[in-house]
């Protein structure tokens, strides 16, 4: 996974995919914000997050044998969403394995775009085991949803955009689940722009990049307590822990909570239906967890959609 690789996951899935707007977040009576902030809108993407991104640009690059028996995955909702996008195009069936602590309603999504769903564990590394399992009795093609190139590679699209949208940025704020998104935005932004700060976001109850970063080795986490499934996830590639341990400046830690505020603000200010880790870039900044400097360009990003904050 590298630039170039980067650069021509973003021809290849260019037709496929959205090229989702930027919002600049002004006039908001909720919350004391920055001047220069701005959120990129991946909740309107195609199936609902960024994930569309490298799920296209892996069944893209895929042989026509590999594909088949179908696609699986093991997600907490919108990786899973991504692949039933793409075996939903190519006419393959796709089965989708959910821990127990996904949204119902992206099981619903999941079941609308025909994919067959399935429980297994409480946590993603429970319900990944299940589906790499499955996915070699039956032998259908597996879409691990960071511990892939083609899938870091299609992630790192939204940099790409990100670059040209919100030119000379300073600061970018970016949701960690198992690492991919901010593994393939990083290296990106700093090939384009060394100075540029990267701040990774993960929750408190599932510290998974924080946590390798500070034993300076992959570790996996003893216990997984966040209620956000889309960011829950015991154990980092090795991969992705070296690449972007040269590359992320700094990892910060927010409550669920903290998550939860940012999507009901997004609702209310801007009508933006946020799934909590969509909200994760704002909530760093409400929580005070990142600071930035007066005058310095802030980006984040809506990763994901949802009913989050909907009625909060």
């Amino acid at each position: 996974m590298t630039v170039d690789s980067i650069t021509a996951a973003a021809k290849r899935i260019q037709p496929y995919i959205r090229r989702t707007p930027v919002l600049k977040l002004e006039h908001c009576a909720g919350a004391t914000l920055p001047d220069e902030f701005y959120l990129k809108l991946e909740c309107l993407q195609i199936s609902g997050s960024f994930k569309a991104r490298g799920a296209v640009n892996r069944v893209k690059t895929l042989a026509a044998e590999q594909l088949a028996n179908g696609l699986v995955a093991a997600s907490g909702g919108n990786h899973g969403l991504a692949t039933a996008y793409m075996a939903r195009q190519s006419g393959v069936p796709a089965t989708i394995f959910l821990p127990t602590n996904a949204s119902p309603i992206k099981e619903r999504k999941l079941k609308q775009w025909g994919a067959d769903v399935r429980y297994a564990g409480s946590v993603w590394d429970e319900a990944h085991e299940a589906a790499q399992a499955f996915a070699s009795e039956c032998g259908a093609f597996y879409m691990h949803p960071f511990a892939d190139d083609a899938i870091v590679s299609g992630q790192g699209t939204v940099a790409v955009e990100m670059l040209e949208q919100i030119p000379q940025t300073d600061v970018y704020i970016i949701a960690i689940g198992g690492g991919g998104l901010i593994t393939g935005m990083s290296q990106v932004i700093k090939a384009a722009n060394p100075d540029a700060r990267i701040i990774g976001v993960e929750p408190v109850g599932s510290p998974t990049l924080h946590a390798s970063f500070q034993a300076g080795k992959v570790v996996r986490l003893p216990q997984i307590t966040t209620r956000v499934a889309t960011m829950a996830c015991g154990r980092t590639d090795e991969a992705i822990y070296e690449t972007s341990r040269h590359l992320v400046d700094d990892i910060v830690l927010i409550e669920d909570d903290d998550m939860q505020r940012a999507a009901d603000l997004l609702w209310f200010e801007f009508g933006i239906a946020a799934d909590l880790s969509g909200a994760a870039s704002l909530a760093a900044l409400m929580a005070g967890a990142v600071t930035p400097k007066k005058g310095e360009r802030i980006a984040g990003l809506v990763c994901g959609a949802g009913v989050d904050g909907i009625g909060g």
